[in-house]
């Protein structure tokens, strides 16, 4: 399989005026083309850290954070924007979909931001949403959509461009459990589907077995199960 994600010695720590508290110790880490992880942990541990700097959102305090080979500590920010766009895909507990937009354009955003043609960005949108249930809501607003189908729309936003992987942030902490179920069903379909890489920092162990590989952060470090 390719490596799409490499932590090599990751160290993260911040200083709160007088401490520097210490959250991640000389952590490694690969993530392969079309393998899903879930990432256990207590709450506070740095489950969602570890996933903001494997999307180059946060910077390590030393380490290597590797995407698709490049190291994100040698480019600037508009180049690792560049590469996260061209790599990666984000799903979070709380849906961030633009409230004054239909389910369709929050899809087709993505592409149209890159610069793609705009019926073609509203085709594969409307594919997408069509494809995970929510044909017959597609000029639907999020303040008009459910919980679980404003997240069915965060996860179509997250796969349209097709990332080599998903870092997915607590996906169905927000769902009652029959809608948690259908959402981590969906993500693991697209994911076996397009053969994208599938992160997923959660705290619920049934949805932890439901990956192939599961992680538990402790004390700054990660452990597979």
């Amino acid at each position: 399989m390719n490596k799409i994600i490499e932590c090599q010695n990751l160290n993260y720590s911040y200083n709160d005026g007088k401490n520097e508290t210490s959250i991640l110790n000389t952590l490694n880490l690969s993530v392969n083309l079309g393998e899903s992880i879930a990432i256990l942990g207590q709450s506070g541990c740095g489950k969602s850290t570890l996933l903001n700097l494997l999307g180059g959102i946060d910077k390590a305090s030393s380490g290597k954070v590797l995407l698709n080979n490049t190291n994100l500590a040698t480019l600037n920010e508009e180049q690792i924007t560049k590469l996260r766009a061209q790599h990666l895909g984000f799903i979070y507990q709380f849906h961030h979909l633009l409230k004054d937009f239909s389910a369709l354009d929050n899809v087709a955003l993505p592409l149209l931001i890159r610069g793609d043609n705009k019926k073609i960005a509203m085709i594969k949108a409307n594919e997408l949403l069509t494809n995970i249930g929510l044909k017959n809501r597609l000029n639907h607003r999020p303040s008009e959509l459910s919980g679980g189908e404003r997240q069915r729309v965060a996860i179509a936003r997250a796969l349209i461009t097709n990332p080599s992987c998903v870092l997915a942030d607590e996906p169905t902490g927000n769902l009652d459990e029959k809608n948690a179920a259908d959402v981590l069903s969906i993500m693991i379909k697209l994911n076996q589907v397009q053969n994208s890489a599938l992160v997923i920092v959660t705290h619920d162990e049934k949805i932890a077995t439901k990956m192939q590989r599961i992680l538990t952060l402790e004390n700054g470090q990660l452990n597979e199960s």
